[in-house]
């Protein structure tokens, strides 16, 4: 009985900010769903695949040369695209996100303006209905993407300071 009031409430919420709302909800759901699978990898994968350019990196003898150089840097970026992965699409959606919510806003207010056509302004209750329409897709639109401009910044962080650790790693002076 919990679960069905819980669902009626978050589907009455979600008729109230329209369907522009709806694709809110897509977009942060993606959003996180990128940001938890680079949480994900940073946790699980990402010593693996550093561990793996370490390791062909040391078991080279000459490392001074102009194709020693070659290949490090071919096992840099090789990391960094793994390492990587996903950022561009976070960046992304969290500019998306506040343009989805002025969107709402838009459709929201073309509704209070379509009422005050037809009824001359006199329906206060539908006014108010395009108003909510208006406001809960732009709240909700800035609450993801500031909370993906967190989360984006802290992936971030762990993506360069890995970066920056793999090329200390492969040194070039044995």
């Amino acid at each position: 009985m919990y679960l069905n009031d819980v669902l009626d409430f978050i589907f009455r919420f979600m008729e109230q900010g329209g369907p522009v709302l709806w694709f809110i909800a897509a977009l942060t759901f993606a959003l996180w769903t990128l940001v938890f699978e680079r949480f994900w990898y940073f946790k699980t994968s990402l010593r693996q695949d550093l561990d793996s350019a370490i390791s062909t990196w040391e078991a080279r003898r000459e490392r001074k040369s102009w194709n020693a150089r070659q290949i490090r840097r071919q096992l840099i970026s090789q990391a960094h695209l793994k390492i990587n992965a996903g950022l561009p699409m976070i960046k992304t959606l969290v500019a998306l996100a506040p343009l989805f919510g002025l969107m709402g806003t838009v459709t929201g207010m073309i509704e209070v303006f379509n009422i005050m056509a037809v009824t001359g302004g006199g329906d206060a209750k539908s006014m108010a209905g395009g108003v909510s329409k208006a406001t809960i897709p732009t709240m909700a639109g800035m609450v993801a993407a500031l909370s993906g401009v967190f989360a984006n910044t802290y992936v971030t962080q762990i993506a360069e300071r890995e970066s920056v650790l793999l090329e200390d790693h492969l040194t070039t002076d044995h």
